[in-house]
């Protein structure tokens, strides 16, 4: 990716400040503080049990932290659930696992969500739903149900999905560690396009490749807590300013 696609805004997009969160006993965050910039692409990798996931699934509050603060585009989470809806409507998630209703047709998994969340006129959703089908390079497959795909284009319908609703912030979880390897790479290129258009992304991968091409940052997860340690980017290795936090 050019120099130039790498810019970022100096708009904070989510602000996180020691924030940690608990299983019962099990302290599965340990003072995270991150700012994530509008335009930043940022991948998350650790190993399992790490806190990755946790991590990102409390930035949309499908976990609840239970100290510290979250803030995204200016809105606190909070118990409050007309913050959270705020939240989760200009923040799109893609998971492990592809979530879409195995009885609605592609076309109709995408349009769902914008016609009874957003109130989006019927045509209006079916015609926002095929410019993100046809982005991701499958509109072809906008009647077909989704146990008529392969993995790969259910992944992608489900990145078209979250892109139905205009997010501003994309999380991905693992989105490609459920796929066969001749498929992972359809879903990548589908990422990197979104990236280069300069869409906010917070991703969760062993990816190493994708991470050297779209990354402004890696920030590696060890046991809830992310590490500290910097070091010089170049070319030919991963850009790897790592986002400050607690020891």
């Amino acid at each position: 990716m050019s120099e130039a696609q790498m810019k970022v805004s100096d708009e904070i997009a989510i602000s996180i400040e020691n924030m940690n969160k608990w299983y019962g006993t099990f302290h599965v965050l340990r003072d995270i503080n991150l700012d994530v910039q509008r335009g930043e692409r940022i991948v998350i990798c650790g190993p399992s049990g790490s806190g990755k996931s946790t991590l990102i699934r409390c930035i949309n509050a499908l976990e609840e932290h239970q100290k510290g603060s979250i803030t995204v585009d200016g809105t606190l989470l909070s118990s409050d659930v007309k913050n959270i809806d705020k939240v989760r409507s200009e923040v799109g998630m893609c998971f492990q696992h592809f979530n879409l209703f195995p009885h609605l047709t592609i076309l109709e998994n995408c349009t769902l969500a914008p016609i009874w969340v957003r109130k989006t006129p019927k045509k209006e959703a079916e015609e926002t739903a095929m410019h993100f089908l046809e982005k991701v390079k499958i509109p072809e497959q906008a009647d077909k149900y989704p146990g008529q795909l392969s993995g790969g284009q259910q992944q992608r319908v489900a990145i078209a999905r979250s892109l139905c609703m205009k997010p501003r912030i994309m999380l991905f979880d693992e989105p490609t560690s459920a796929l066969d390897p001749e498929m992972i790479k359809e879903v990548l290129d589908t990422m990197i396009e979104l990236a280069e258009d300069g869409m906010t992304m917070l991703c969760v991968t062993h990816e190493m490749g994708f991470a050297r091409q779209v990354a402004n940052r890696v920030i590696f997860m060890d046991a809830g807590k992310s590490s500290n340690k910097t070091s010089q980017k170049s070319s030919s290795t991963i850009p790897n300013q790592i986002a400050p936090n607690c020891s």
